[in-house]
């Protein structure tokens, strides 16, 4: 699962750090996203992941793109099928996890200007044309 975090129209993105073990796209942006642990809700992951990555709080919104890549992690071959939803923070001030370090808020509109790992540029297309 996924989240496009928006705050006053932006949309936030978080760099992965060269230090984060399980990382495959180090010094590229990404939006926030995780797993569901077993028996959680995917609204409470989803939250629980945000919170995590960010300290930030969410309303979840509606779903707007479902995307899949097959990623190698520690040579171990996953595949992995991610919803994106827009979510809604009450507040721009981002608390990073050690699995990040930098983040910015960005006009979606611009999401070509930046680093942006492959797997997320289908969904900010789905997410302006929505």
């Amino acid at each position: 699962m996924k989240a496009f975090v928006v705050y006053d129209g932006k949309v936030l993105i978080l760099r992965e750090a060269d230090t984060y073990r399980d990382g495959t796209n180090k010094g590229k942006y990404d939006v926030v996203g995780g797993k569901v642990k077993p028996g959680e809700r995917f609204s409470e992951g989803l939250k629980r992941e945000v919170k995590e990555e960010t300290g930030l709080d969410i309303k979840i919104g509606k779903p707007f793109h479902v995307e899949e890549w097959r990623p190698v992690v520690r040579g171990e071959p996953f595949h992995i099928v991610a919803t994106f939803f827009e979510c809604f923070a009450d507040s721009d001030v981002v608390a990073l996890s050690e699995d990040h370090d930098h983040y910015l808020w960005i006009n979606p509109k611009e999401y070509k200007n930046y680093n942006i790992i492959e797997t997320n540029l289908p969904a900010f297309e789905a997410y302006l044309n929505r």
